[in-house]
Order: C-alpha cells, then sequence, then structure tokens
C-alpha cells in the first residue's frame, strides 16, 4: 500500500511541488481534508522549525492516525541580518503594505517591492540569500520526522521569470543562470530549498 501523507497547507504551489516531488516516491500526498474551514495556529516561532513543528502538531489532531506534512520555508537576505526570514510571507505587511478586503492577492507582488526598497543600495556583490525549508511530519500530535534543504542565491534587481511564486522572480541561481521563476519545474524540484526538503522527507519516511 503506497504511503498517504496529508499537506497542511492551502498553497497551491506548494501542494503541487509537494505531489511532483512524491511521485518519484510512490507517495500520495493530499492536502488535509477540511483546511479551510480549521483556524490557523499561531507561527510566532523564531525558527522554521518551530513553525512547521507547530502547524504539522496542530493540524495533526485532525486527522487521526493520518501524516500530516506542515513545512515553514523563507528567504534569508545576507544584508538584510537575515530578514525577512520566518516573517518572509508577511514581509510586506509587516511594513504597512496590506490589500484591502475587496482586492485581488498581491501579496508576492507586496513582497518583492518592499525587499528591492530595501536592498536598493546595495550592492550585487554583497546581495547573496539562501532560500530554506523545514518540513516536519506529525501522527496524532506528534513529530515523526523532520528534513530541511536550503539553496544559495541572490537578490536580483528586478524580477525576471513567470513561473514560480513568492520571491522566486528575484531569486537568482548563478550555476544555472537563471531565476527560480525562469526554471521549469521539475528543475525546480531538484535545486529549490523546498524540493529538497521534500525529498529528503519521503526518503527518510519510505525507509
Amino acid at each position: 500500500m503506497a504511503l498517504r501523507l496529508y499537506a497542511a497547507t492551502t498553497s497551491a504551489g506548494k501542494l503541487r511541488d509537494f505531489r511532483i516531488a512524491a511521485e518519484k516516491y510512490s507517495v500520495s500526498i493530499d492536502p488535509l481534508p477540511g483546511i479551510e474551514t480549521i483556524a490557523e495556529p499561531e507561527e510566532d516561532g523564531d525558527t522554521f522549525l518551530a513553525n512547521a513543528a507547530s502547524k504539522a502538531v496542530y493540524y495533526s489532531r485532525f486527522a487521526p492516525g493520518e501524516l500530516v506534512v506542515a513545512d515553514d520555508s523563507g528567504l534569508e537576505v545576507d544584508a538584510l541580518g537575515g530578514a525577512p526570514g520566518v516573517r518572509s510571507a508577511r514581509f510586506a505587511a509587516d511594513s504597512g503594505l496590506v490589500d484591502s478586503p475587496d482586492a485581488n492577492d498581491n501579496t508576492d507582488v507586496w513582497n518583492n517591492m518592499v525587499l528591492l526598497q530595501k536592498l536598493a543600495e546595495i550592492p550585487e556583490t554583497l546581495r547573496t540569500a539562501r532560500y530554506e525549508c523545514t518540513l516536519v511530519a506529525a501522527r496524532n500530535g506528534e513529530v515523526i520526522q523532520v528534513a530541511d534543504g536550503t539553496v544559495e542565491g541572490i537578490i536580483l534587481d528586478a524580477p525576471r521569470g513567470n513561473g514560480g511564486f513568492g520571491y522566486d522572480p528575484l531569486f537568482y541561481l548563478p550555476k544555472l543562470g537563471k531565476s527560480m521563476a525562469e526554471v521549469d519545474l521539475e528543475t525546480k524540484l531538484s535545486v529549490s530549498h523546498r524540493g529538497r526538503a521534500i525529498a529528503a522527507l519521503l526518503r527518510m519516511l519510505s525507509s
């Protein structure tokens, strides 16, 4: 019987990455049933591990006996002292930029704009950064397995590419000569922080 996991996320981008990576391991990953109706837990941890573990433990209680996986990931920019880090998804909101209730979700656009503003005077040689991802699998409120993934890059001075999500259009991969938003999905999963974390977690769970 194939291993089944439930992903504690409503992000279409994350679900897509999870599912494509899982195919290689004969693992099925589906969104946690009813997650849209479950109140979200606080993400107030100081580390990706703390937030991912908190979410995995919390959501696993809504699917007794099942493996539930949650992630926390983000961008760390050296010139900004490691920011936005665990606040990556809320970077613009922390600066006071929020969408009106009737607006389309422009979170990624605002976050990228704030990042560019903060790095406006920083030369390319000092724009080093990394994507970090921590994945935690839990069952019945207990952590079962933890995996991490990292990828190094440079922050561009303007977006490139139409793929990906989050900070991908600004995250340049020197070895490939492309931004994360310019690489195809299969390549992205082989080099990205999330792809590496997923692969590591699935290897652990499948062994």
